[in-house]
């Protein structure tokens, strides 16, 4: 028996490439809510046009949260059930989200979180670096806080998982690779669950080499081995 969809936040997974990577479940409850906040209408409604999916969408992005987080919490306490979903991967990692699932908590509105892709979890599934234990970083600091970020993360043991867009991943690897007292390997994914999907793993100094040949899209997840052999 399908669950009942009812007055409260669902934190709803999309896919992060690959348009058939979405569960039964997450459909279900998006043809189901009253309307669906999204970082990005345009980008969702790609993805509620495969699915013929007609809930209204409302922008819910890290310009408006303020804004918007009062109001989706009020369409809850009004009888409305809302679903939240990013671009691409799942709510609140590395991505919008926060003020209002904490709303929630606080007034007391249920919220339900739907298992599903995230990109991090996928790319070191795959990596064939420890995954036992990991650390994940987020996005690299682009200007206020890098090089307390990057001096942090050369302290750090074991696995290492960030994320980096494509026009700052050279960069990343440039200063890591200044500051670093010893090699080690790390692993670039890429294109996750689409054609074009790659990891690249290597030293730091023989990738800065490879991605001289490559054409650079998408973000990039970047796994650092910093196990003690």
């Amino acid at each position: 028996m399908a669950e009942e969809v009812k007055p409260a936040l669902y934190i709803v997974p999309t896919p992060i490439g690959n348009m058939d990577d979405m569960t039964f479940r997450a459909i279900r409850i998006l043809k189901s809510v009253n309307v669906i906040a999204c970082e990005d209408t345009r980008v969702t409604g790609k993805l509620l046009f495969y699915y013929k999916i007609n809930t209204p969408m409302i922008s819910y992005h890290e310009h408006n949260e303020a804004q918007k987080t009062d109001f989706l919490v009020n369409e809850i306490f009004s009888g409305k059930s809302v679903a939240l979903v990013s671009d691409a991967g799942t709510p609140l990692i590395s991505d919008p989200g926060f003020p209002l699932v904490r709303k929630c908590r606080e007034e007391g509105i249920d919220v339900i979180a739907l298992p599903g892709a995230s990109a991090f979890v996928t790319a070191i599934s795959a990596s064939g670096f420890p995954s036992h234990q990991f650390k994940f970083l987020g996005f690299v600091p682009n200007t206020k806080g890098r090089k307390k970020f990057m001096e942090a993360l050369l302290q750090e043991t074991g696995t290492l998982v960030m994320y980096e867009s494509p026009n700052r991943v050279k960069r990343f690897l440039k200063d890591l690779n200044k500051m670093k007292e010893e090699d080690f390997k790390i692993c670039l994914a890429r294109e996750l669950t689409k054609k074009f999907e790659e990891y690249i793993f290597d030293t730091i100094e023989n990738i800065q080499t490879r991605l001289n040949d490559l054409t650079l899209k998408g973000e990039f997840v970047i796994i650092v081995d910093m196990n003690k052999k």
